[in-house]
């Protein structure tokens, strides 16, 4: 089954191109078939980017989904024109009594912020509330997974000597868990922040699990017991190019920055990157969708908090 978006949105066209099987609404309310609800709170400056490559990775599973957009009322965003937020995304207040079965908060470029200095931050707190009581799993990546970590479990980010910029080798430390189902025991991912979590606090907080980590990186990705809320702590969504443009952009403005670990040939900036993270990430957010959302969520949505509370 396919991913749903609009025809209108960029992404539609682009997955399109790349032979990914997209449908619009259309189509799919003749169908049958009720298509999972995933909210996504798209934090990222490139916002259409960002939804590209999400949207890649839902789509790339055998069920049915339908994706909503959502940014942030508390902060404007700069890098994409208000007529393509007005047509694709909503506000907190247009979905705050919806029920979702699952629902995705990406990084932003504000790690380096206290989290209670970022414009947003009381309002991104008023959705990790709403995701308690209202969306079966939440799946928080980069600073999306900081936040989450620091605001539902008190763990703290730390900041790093240098940037964590590359694609790292990591091991899966539970392999009986189903987000790391197929996962091969050494795969590869993409990283790109200035701040990381102490495995320590990770370790002391008794709700996390560490399925998967890094010597290099640190803990990759976690998750409680019952796969209500899971941390990717690096961008497993990220695109062959999206790591060259922004090794690229940083050069380009004179900052201090290194070439990717492990993402050029050679290390030589000149070369074409190696793609060598695609399989692990489709992986992941297949078995996020198949296990922790589509198998557990009620089909009615109305149930969601009575089912969360039951299995409590």
């Amino acid at each position: 089954m396919p991913l749903i978006i609009p025809k209108t949105l960029p992404a539609f066209d682009a997955l399109y191109e790349e032979n990914v099987f997209v449908m619009h609404r259309e189509r799919a309310l003749a169908q049958h078939i009720r298509p999972l609800e995933i909210l996504i709170l798209n934090l990222m400056p490139t916002k259409i980017a960002t939804e590209t490559q999400i949207a890649r990775l839902l789509a790339n599973t055998p069920l049915q989904v339908h994706m909503t957009l959502l940014q942030t009322a508390s902060h404007s965003a700069t890098h994409v024109s208000a007529a393509h937020l007005e047509a694709f995304y909503k506000t907190f207040d247009e979905v705050k009594n919806n029920r979702y079965d699952g629902m995705i908060i990406t990084g932003a470029p504000v790690e380096t912020m206290d989290f209670e200095q970022v414009d947003y931050w009381n309002e991104l707190c008023e959705i990790m509330d709403f995701s308690e009581t209202n969306v079966y799993s939440t799946l928080h990546v980069c600073w999306g997974a900081q936040a989450g970590l620091y605001y539902h479990y008190g763990v703290r980010k730390q900041l790093l000597p240098e940037k964590m910029f590359g694609v790292f080798e990591h091991r899966v430390t539970r392999p009986a868990n189903p987000l790391v189902r197929g996962f091969d025991e050494v795969f590869y991912a993409p990283h790109s922040r200035h701040t990381g979590i102490c495995r320590e606090d990770v370790d002391n907080c008794a709700a996390l699990r560490i399925l998967a980590e890094s010597d290099a990186a640190g803990p990759f990705l976690m998750s409680t017991e019952n796969g209500r809320q899971i941390f990717v702590t690096g961008h497993p969504e990220y695109d062959k190019y999206t790591l060259d443009a922004e090794y690229k952009r940083d050069v380009a403005k004179g900052l201090p920055i290194h070439v990717p670990v492990n993402y050029y040939p050679d290390d030589d900036p000149a070369k074409p990157p190696l793609f060598r993270w695609r399989a692990h990430a489709h992986l992941l957010y297949e078995n996020w969708l198949n296990y922790y959302v589509y198998q557990n969520t009620p089909y009615d949505l109305g149930d969601i908090q009575r089912v969360k509370h039951e299995e409590a």
